[in-house]
């Protein structure tokens, strides 16, 4: 991962990061929290962007590029609006209200889709690239977004919104896929 990084830092060119796949460890712990606001983590989120739009998401995590940082991207227009690009770093949920079922996946879990029922209405407060705090409330699809990458900091993933018989049917495919060598 410093390779990574240090390539990074020593280029003005945008870097896309591979997507870390469910079973890495680093999607299951908390992130830490970020504390310096620099030129190396508007570079961190620029890259993320790029490496969210070449994966077709409208969101992505720092651990899901396997950074343990509390920093995340967000664009549910992905790319049709450049003013719905979000950064929030070090966020947390502090409203939400009603709420919405819907089909959510993951890039860290490509390929599996679930009916997920999550809040219709999220406000967030989180920090922006210069680091002053900020609060934005979405909805439905923005507010799905806000907590599914908000859980990623938290080191869970949205499988763990489903029942534990789902759940479990999609572990037992992803470790046949890991013994095929496929995943």
């Amino acid at each position: 991962m410093q390779d990574i990084k240090n390539n990074c830092e020593n280029s003005d060119e945008d870097m896309i990061y591979p997507i870390v796949k469910y079973g890495d460890p680093v999607l299951e712990k908390p992130a830490a929290p970020i504390a310096e606001f620099n030129g190396d983590l508007r570079k961190l989120a620029e890259d993320m962007f790029e490496s969210m739009y070449a994966a077709h998401g409208v969101g992505l995590a720092a651990p899901q590029i396997g950074i343990s940082k509390r920093i995340v991207v967000i664009d549910v227009t992905f790319k049709e609006d450049p003013n719905a690009r979000l950064v929030l770093i070090n966020p947390e949920i502090i409203k939400t209200e009603g709420r919405q079922r819907g089909s959510e996946g993951c890039l860290s879990l490509p390929d599996f889709r679930e009916q997920v029922t999550r809040a219709n209405v999220v406000t967030v407060r989180a920090q922006d690239l210069e680091g002053k705090w900020f609060e934005k409330t979405g909805e439905e699809m923005l507010a799905r977004a806000f907590l599914h990458e908000t859980d990623h900091l938290n080191g869970k993933l949205y499988i763990g919104h489903i029942s534990a018989l789902k759940r479990d049917l999609i572990r037992r495919k992803v470790k046949k896929l890991m013994r095929a060598g496929e995943w």
